[in-house]
């Protein structure tokens, strides 16, 4: 069993991952408050 580990870039955003959104649970998504949907720091 091989485990992918995702590498995390110096740069991004480390609330929402340095993808600029949320996924919410009801559906939909939300912009990232931290990084005005950036990603990045």
């Amino acid at each position: 069993m091989t485990i992918f580990k995702k590498a995390k870039s110096a740069n991004q955003c480390p609330y929402c991952g340095g993808k600029g959104y949320f996924q919410l649970r009801l559906g939909g998504s939300e912009t990232c408050s931290c990084c005005s949907g950036s990603g990045k720091k």
